[in-house]
């Protein structure tokens, strides 16, 4: 029996969309065609391919009504935030340039004795699993330089945001890249798991939550296969006493609730010199009390519902915890009517919160963020350390040495001075501990994405 696919719509609870799964004989069939395509298209001008997949992403910002309408009906986004085309076009436009330079090969001899050179080389077919919450971007990120590096390219998206990848499809054929060298598939966990066990991707590339990166290494054990694992965060803001107070409120608020606070880079804990703290906490409750929540399609929605009750249920169980614990809640539930105790959810701030409590130690993923004062930066690198995740960390203050000096100390992938929950794609993307391992973006984006292969060629006989 075909197993169904579907994408429950976290604005009304109705099926949105559905599609089946491909048998693992089907899988087996679009990753020959992936291969037998591969050879080809690497063969082509770096040029061309770099051409054709802008071509292809200038079609999806074609697709731009129809695309933010379809991402309010799947994850809930409110459609006044537009889509993530600016991300979207700004990462395919810095991986573009720097292609050439990057991918040159590095030529250790060239004489009339000797060629010695390192090349990269493209690993093959690539396997993109996307997540739901920035489902454009955090795609575009492997696949823009893969594509371009000269691999062919699977993508399988998240049953959340089932449509994305048709739609990435659509705009890259659109555009001139062939149908076989960027194909998107519908898979069930057994057959993703299977393919990746046969070695069937010469890398996957992986972003989603603990649980889904450890299943894709234990499928991937033994046969050597390449992978990326980007898997999400508890990234932590320190307010110094120097800071300018106003900026942090708005840019550490922003950063914990937008998109809901389903980003992976969002801020989840929060920990204010204790100078600041009460004004801090002042700022950012009115900061919070002052978001609109509701339908995604209203123009004055600016917190849509999370992308599915069962998200929300874990941030209410997580709020409901902390305040057993003995954590207070600053922000009244009454101002968010529209929390129905399903996928809409009203948002929160947690004061008298520990690192005992499951709200300051597990990944949140929605609006909900807790403050503790610190002391000093001692106490501060302290708690931010003490987590099994490492992503971002957010430090403000005007002592831009003082930032580095504390950023050298804290266990993360990228430390942010005076701004959080961004991706610059001329820094790699990247973590430790249990967010994972890889880079995206930057020169080394296109590193991971291919391999190094060295010519040692002589042109005497003696």
């Amino acid at each position: 029996m075909t197993k169904m696919i579907q994408c429950i719509s976290p604005v009304d609870g109705r099926v949105y969309a559905e599609r089946p799964a491909l048998t693992l004989a089907e899988a087996e069939a679009v990753v020959a065609r992936a291969k037998a395509a591969q050879f080809d298209w690497a063969e082509r001008p770096l040029a061309d391919r770099i051409a054709l997949v802008k071509a292809g992403i200038a079609a999806l910002n074609g697709m731009k009504d129809r695309v933010v309408e379809e991402l309010a009906w799947q994850m809930g986004r409110p459609t006044r935030y537009g889509g993530e085309f600016g991300g979207v076009n700004d990462r395919t436009n810095y991986m573009s340039d720097i292609a050439a330079a990057t991918l040159a090969p590095m030529v250790v001899e060239a004489s009339d004795q000797f060629e010695r050179r390192i090349e990269r080389e493209p690993f093959g077919v690539v396997f993109v699993v996307a997540p739901w919450n920035y489902p454009y971007m955090t795609a575009i990120n492997t696949i823009v330089p893969a594509l371009i590096a000269g691999n062919t390219v699977v993508l399988k998206h998240a049953s959340q945001t089932l449509l994305v990848g048709e739609r990435l499809a659509e705009a890259f054929h659109a555009g001139g890249v062939p149908t076989d060298v960027f194909q998107n598939v519908v898979l069930s966990h057994d057959v993703t798991e299977a393919l990746i066990g046969q070695r069937a991707f010469g890398f996957v590339n992986f972003t989603g939550s603990v649980g889904g990166g450890s299943a894709i290494e234990k499928a991937a054990a033994g046969t050597f296969t390449a992978t990326g694992l980007e898997l999400g965060g508890k990234d932590p803001g320190y307010v110094m006493d120097d800071a300018d107070l106003d900026a942090a409120v708005d840019s550490l608020m922003d950063g914990a609730m937008y998109n809901a606070g389903q980003c992976c880079c969002g801020i989840e804990r929060i920990y204010v010199h204790e100078s600041l703290y009460d004004e801090f906490v002042k700022k950012a409750v009115k900061w919070v009390s002052g978001l609109k929540l509701g339908n995604p399609f209203e123009a004055e929605t600016t917190i849509g519902p999370m992308a599915n009750r069962r998200f929300a249920d874990t941030i209410r169980s997580q709020i409901a915890d902390a305040i057993a614990e003995g954590a207070k809640p600053l922000v009244d539930p009454a101002l968010f009517p529209a929390d129905d105790g399903g996928a809409y959810l009203a948002p929160q701030i947690l004061v008298g919160v520990n690192h005992e409590m499951r709200v300051m130690r597990e990944e949140s993923f929605g609006p909900v963020v807790g403050i503790m004062p610190v002391a000093n930066d001692e106490e501060a690198i302290a708690m931010m350390n003490d987590c099994d995740y490492g992503l971002t960390a957010s430090l403000w203050t005007k002592d831009a040495a003082r930032a580095a000096r504390i950023g050298r100390r804290v266990d993360t992938g990228t430390v942010f001075m005076n701004r959080c929950d961004y991706l610059d794609p001329a820094l790699c993307w990247t973590g430790c501990k249990d967010t994972g391992r890889g880079a995206a973006l930057s020169s080394l984006g296109f590193m991971s994405v291919t391999r190094p292969k060295s010519y040692h060629l002589k042109k005497v006989t003696k």
